[in-house]
């Protein structure tokens, strides 16, 4: 009854208490992406939404242009970038490229040590007589990515490798040109696509998980993503 009271005296309702604005920082504003990529971009157990903490802010901007300009389909992703100008990206990028939050453990093996030793094989070695590289030449020895922009491999899970790997073969993701990672992906059997996820996702975190710097070292192969 007091609480009826007190909304019936003359101005209650049209003065009601004022609403607190959030503080505006990136952080705030990056709020809708939390649910699928984690706070701070630290990764969810969702398998398919990768990580983005820590990876180089020239690969992240890159990413969220293409989701944008419509080279990456992902129909959540090319709605909410459609309208943001390319300084708001890099932002966005920037924030999660700072971002420093700790690796989630490896996931447990999906496939046999066998097969995860052929993947290995290919991510440190390549196969030189097919024209494959290392993915070490390019994603670092820690296989942490390299400035300004190749992502780290450390932290995704099977399924979300796999797939990204197999999108490149079949053409249905793309980067800027000249495409490497989609003439790589593509010299890769579908078996040899699961050996590589299978080891990559089970990897142990290295100690030192920050991208290379950029340097004048030469690449396997010309790859757009250096080149701006």
């Amino acid at each position: 009854m007091v609480f009826l009271a007190a909304l019936c005296r003359p101005g209650a309702a049209q003065n009601p208490a004022p609403l607190k604005r959030p503080p505006d920082t990136m952080e705030e504003r990056l709020r809708a992406c939390v649910s699928c990529h984690g706070e701070h971009g630290k990764g969810t157990n969702n398998v398919y939404f990768p990580r983005l903490a820590g990876k180089p802010a020239g690969y992240l901007y890159h990413q969220l242009t293409a989701f944008r300009d419509g080279r990456r389909k992902y129909a959540p992703m090319n709605f909410l970038l459609a309208y943001l100008p390319d300084e708001y990206l890099k932002k966005m990028a920037q924030y999660y490229a700072d971002a420093q939050v700790p690796y989630d453990n490896p996931a447990s093996p999906v496939l046999s040590e066998e097969v995860r030793q052929r993947g290995k094989s290919i991510v440190m070695q390549g196969d030189p007589g097919r024209k494959i590289p290392a993915c070490v030449a390019c994603h670092g020895p820690n296989l942490s990515g390299r400035e300004p922009g190749i992502p780290g491999l450390i932290g995704l899970r099977f399924d979300y490798i796999s797939a990204q790997l197999g999108a490149w073969r079949y053409g249905t993701r793309t980067a800027l040109e000249p495409d490497c990672m989609q003439l790589i992906a593509a010299r890769l059997t579908e078996a040899e696509v699961a050996a590589v996820a299978g080891w990559l996702s089970s990897m142990p975190v290295p100690a030192d998980t920050r991208p290379l710097k950029a340097s004048s070292e030469r690449l396997p192969l010309a790859c757009g993503s250096q080149q701006h």
